[in-house]
Formats: C-alpha cells, structure tokens, sequence
C-alpha cells in the first residue's frame, strides 16, 4: 500500500473466506416516519448515529521531487507527483461511498507546518488531516492505531492510495471481518499488504519488520501466528510502486476515461443553460469553459455537474482549452443555445467509425417559427452535405488525437470554425450525422431572417476575399 510498504509474497496458508457484502449506508437526515398514535406535528428525534469504526488513509502532499520517488526515473518528478495526486483523488472518490458510521482521517507524511493548509486546500475541508509520526512505516502504523483505539474506536483500518483495484465493498468486507478476526490483510502482490486492519492497538505486530521488502506480509503473518491471532485474508490486488506497475494505473483510467468530452464555450449563457438537463450529455464529460460571464453561467455549469474553467474571452481559446484538459477521445465543441438528439453518443462514434471519416456535425435546425427559417435549415443542411461545410452551431466533433494532430483552433476572434473545416477537409472526410440538433433561433430573432443570413455570407465572402479576421470581427459585432 505505497506509504504502507511493499506487499505481497510469502506463504499465505488459509484464506478463511469473507462474504462481501454491499455498504449500509446510513443517512445524515433519516426521514422521519410517524407512529399511529403520534399527533401529526410530534417531531420525531433524529437518528443518531454511533461511530465505531475508523478508516485511516496514509498518504501525502503530491509534491515533486518528494512523491512516488520510485516511478521518479519512468515519469520525472512532475509526473511522479501528479500520479500520487490522480491515486489519491481515485482513492478518495472510493471511500466517498462507504457507510457514514465509518470515520475517515487522512494522515500525511509531512510535518511541516503548511502541510495540512495545503492538504486542505487540495482535498477540501470535509476530510480530517493528522500528520504522521516520525520514525518508520511501523512506528506511524503503531501511532495511528493507537490514537483511533484512544479515540474509542472498536475497530480501525489502515490503506494507503497506490492499489486502485480497492474499492468501498472490499473495505467494508474488512471491517465485517474484524468482528470475528484479530488481524485482516489485504494482500498485495508485491509481498506487503495494501490493507490492515485491528480491532484493538497490537503493537508488536509492528516490530522487527524488514520494511520496503516483499518480506513484509510474510513477517507480519509469522508475528501474528506467534501471538496465536485469528487472520484474515482479502483477495489480492496490485499496488502502483515501480516502472513495471504504471499498466495497471493505465488500464482504470481507460475504464474511466468518458466515451465522450462535450466542450461548451460561454459567455452570460445563463438564460441558455437554465434549459438544459443534468442528463444532456450523460454519459460524457461535461466541460463549460468560461470567458467571464456576469450572470449566474458558471453557477448553473456546476449544478449540471460540469467541469468548469475560466479563460480569456475568445471561442476559438476558449475552445482549446477545454480541449486541453478533456479526458475522453473524442471532442464534440458545442454551443449554449443548443441541444443535441437523443443517442447523440451512438450516431458520433458510428459516424467517426467510417472509412476516411476525420470529423463530423450533425444537421441543424432552428427553433421558432419564423418565415424563411426552414430555408435556412434547407440550405445549411445541403451545403453541410454535399459541401462537407457544417458550421460551429452544428456540434462539430472529431477525435481528440486528430484535434491535436491539427493544433486546435486557430486563435482567430472569429471564423474559427470555417477556419477548421477547412483544414479538416484536407485530412478526409466530414460526415454529416441525419439527425438534428436544435439551436436557438435567438439571433434570427433579433435580427430577421434575411439580414441574417446576408451578414453571415457576407463574413464567409470577406474571408475568401483576404480580409483579415479581426476586421471582419468588428464589422460582424456592429450588426
């Protein structure tokens, strides 16, 4: 269990068998049922609920040069570092779904005195920060259970943050066992453990063990048969320590990695977002990248569950970055005021599975009812077509390693997306998906139909015609 020392190899002997069995979460606010002979407005105290057991997670601040010191040569020390930061993060979102009768405190191995700042300022305020003890890995296990049995825990377990296969089930499956075993390891295939866990303070356990070796869990297992302690084992799994290990961290983050990165560009979108739905994009990543609004953009981002960044002001770099930081392979750069079908997911990745296929939108159509809009859906979608000329309210998507392959967006304040097609057109082809998105007919609106229409071919001719993006910008905002 990285801070915890190496993990696995030894004889294990008998494996006594533990029923896993799923986390009985507790509520913080039970809702209160009312007793038949209860008056309708007899307040019904709140459940209490009694903490006993203690989840120790052993870890520390990912600071270059000083984390993941072994993976240092494979990765550097700024990628060493971002590794510890990614397992922690990892190991936390899974601890997140265990019962909340378990208390969790996470104990870091720094004793500098801005170190639980700069803890909480990563993980946030809702964790319980303790530094860990001088001495070595036996010492700070010593201190760390004997602080949680003082505290009047009945039982307490101790992992650290390098074994991603660790999940809320098997951490629970550890403290059922503790009801009826002395010791439970979590084996580690490495010869240490990446868990341990006691229901009273035995320090000897902790004595005379060649730390950082693949004798550890063998020492311990021999130390426990002497005390004539009942040991359980969990099933094994691998810890992230060495050059040779980083496949493992690989293989979670392509099971997690979002089958799609939908990158929303805004700018005092509020009234636009308010209309979206939490699921619009669901199952993919969300990211809303913002340019400064002044309304509530960026709240309303949030509550859909976006991943939310602020950029200067400018699609085409607003754009990119999110672009940037998107975990999926494929990129779809989508508008505020628009929504996209129902199995949009589906239609993009059959659409991008297409011989010579590098990018794709959809077909647009237009909310309202004004004369002439369906003409302007008519033309936009011939041109999309047979022109392979789809615009940017038409939810352009691409893979993220062709977006690359081509630099992003060029950083032009306008024709961004023209400027794109244009140079996708010469990689291969761009498939037209038959099924439409809605945008809004906002600017048609404000505007009309026609005069519209006619400025937005009149930037596409002055393009053409050489004259340069910024003065095309300028006469496009006057209108």
């Amino acid at each position: 269990m990285g801070e915890l020392g190496p993990h696995n190899a030894g004889v294990r002997g008998e494996v006594p068998r533990i029923a896993a069995q799923p986390p009985n979460p507790i509520s913080h606010h039970p809702t209160p049922i009312a007793h038949p002979k209860s008056r309708p407005n007899t307040p019904v105290p709140p459940q209490t609920i009694v903490v006993k057991e203690r989840l120790i997670i052993f870890t520390r601040y990912p600071r270059p040069g000083t984390a993941k010191t072994r993976l240092i040569p494979a990765l550097g020390a700024k990628g060493a570092a971002t590794l510890q930061r990614q397992m922690t993060e990892h190991t936390l979102a899974q601890v997140k779904n265990l019962s909340s009768a378990i208390s969790v405190e996470i104990w870091f191995a720094d004793n500098d005195r801005s170190a639980q700042k700069q803890m909480q300022d990563w993980l946030g305020a809702e964790w319980s920060y303790q530094p860990q003890c001088e001495g070595d890995l036996g010492d700070r296990l010593i201190t760390a259970f004997q602080t949680a049995f003082a505290t009047g825990m009945e039982r307490a377990i101790i992992i650290g943050t390098d074994c991603p296969g660790l999940t809320a089930d098997r951490i629970t499956q550890a403290f059922q066992a503790l009801h009826n075993h002395d010791l439970v390891l979590g084996d580690a295939t490495d010869g240490g453990y990446y868990l341990i866990g006691l229901p009273r303070s035995i320090p000897k356990l902790f004595k005379g063990i060649t730390w950082g070796t693949s004798e550890v869990r063998q020492q311990t297992v021999a130390i426990a048969t002497q005390l004539k302690l009942t040991v359980a084992h969990l099933p094994p799994l691998s810890d992230i320590d060495y050059p040779e290990d980083l496949p493992i961290w690989q293989a979670v983050l392509d099971a997690q990695r979002p089958p799609i990165s939908v990158i929303v560009p805004t700018l005092n979108e509020a009234k636009a977002l308010a209309q979206w739905s939490n699921q619009a994009i669901a199952p993919g990543e969300l990211i809303v990248v913002d340019g400064g609004s002044e309304d509530d953009t960026i709240a309303l981002a949030k509550e859909l569950g976006a991943t939310v960044i602020t950029s200067e002001p400018g699609r085409a770099n607003q754009m990119n970055q999110g672009a940037a930081i998107a975990q999926s392979d494929i990129l779809l750069f989508l508008h505020a005021d628009t929504c996209l079908p129902d199995q949009f997911l589906e239609l993009v990745q059959q659409t991008l599975a297409q011989p010579q296929v590098v990018a794709g939108a959809f077909e647009l159509a237009i909310e309202g009812k004004l004369p002439g809009l369906r003409w302007v859906e008519w033309g936009v979608n011939w041109r999309s077509r047979y022109l392979q000329m789809p615009y940017g309210d038409q939810a352009i998507f691409l893979t993220a390693e062709t977006f690359r392959q081509l630099g992003g967006f060029a950083q032009l304040p306008i024709m961004e997306d023209f400027e794109l097609i244009k140079r996708l057109q010469k990689l291969g082809k761009i498939a037209i998906v038959p099924a439409p998105i809605i945008t809004s007919g906002r600017r048609w609106q404000k505007l009309g139909v026609i005069k519209t229409t006619l400025i937005n071919q009149l930037a596409i001719a002055a393009y053409y015609l050489g004259i340069s993006p910024e003065r095309i910008s300028r006469l496009y905002r006057r209108r």
